[in-house]
């Protein structure tokens, strides 16, 4: 039997909670233990459920979605966070990934492709649908590029891995290097590219054509 994936759905509308506990009541490796309707229950049942995988909407009353990110991360919680909203705007996409999200799905996609994404969030990976992708590049095109300190041979292989959505005990056997090896090619990848996390590496990877986004398996 494949590993449990343990699911916290965050959204102010109980009917779309209700479609997605339906949704995805159908993947017997899914597992919904719990549902909230603002950032300030999430952020609770987070720390009481420990989910996996948290699928949180952006727009809801009190402590919105970006903010509820910040504060997952400031409270250094483990969980993956999948964005699934309505909101496709360059800002909010920006905002979001900035915040610490792993993957951003907008309401309406194929419910193959949010399986699919929760998946690869949740062994390590980030995925961000090729729309988003695509507005997200063409956001960080708009900024100015610092200067790029030099990413070593070794650094861009790791890089390449992460955009195809390995996590880290997959790039260590790839590339026959240890866990720990990888942890450190990543720090020093999030360092040279400026980025606060491994999915806004990619998005800037990709911006200055060191890696394809959009093509995780």
């Amino acid at each position: 039997m494949s590993e449990q994936i343990c699911i916290l759905i965050v959204d102010d509308h109980p009917v779309v909670r209700d479609g997605l506990v339906a949704i995805l009541g159908t993947q017997p490796d899914f597992v919904v233990v719990g549902e909230a309707g603002d950032g300030r229950d999430a952020l609770q049942k987070a720390h009481d459920l420990h989910p996996d995988v948290i699928l949180l909407d952006l727009e809801m009353p009190g402590m919105d979605g970006v903010e509820t990110l910040r504060q997952l991360k400031a409270q250094n919680a483990q969980t993956r966070v999948i964005v699934f909203t309505a909101f496709d705007s360059d800002e909010r996409i920006v905002t979001a990934v900035q915040a610490g999200a792993q993957g951003y799905l907008l309401k309406g996609a194929p419910r193959q492709e949010l399986f699919h994404a929760v998946r690869v969030v949740h062994s390590g990976g980030s995925l961000l649908q090729p729309i988003v992708a695509s507005k997200l590049m063409q956001r960080v095109n708009q900024e100015p590029e610092p200067p790029l300190e030099s990413l070593t041979a070794r650094e861009l292989e790791v890089l390449r891995a992460m955009a195809a959505g390995l996590q880290n005990k997959e790039i260590a056997a790839k590339l026959i290097i240890s866990e720990r090896t990888v942890k450190f090619h990543v720090s020093a990848i999030l360092g040279k590219l400026g980025a606060g996390n491994r999915t806004e590496a990619v998005a800037l990877a990709a911006q200055r054509g060191l890696v394809e986004m959009g093509r995780n398996s």
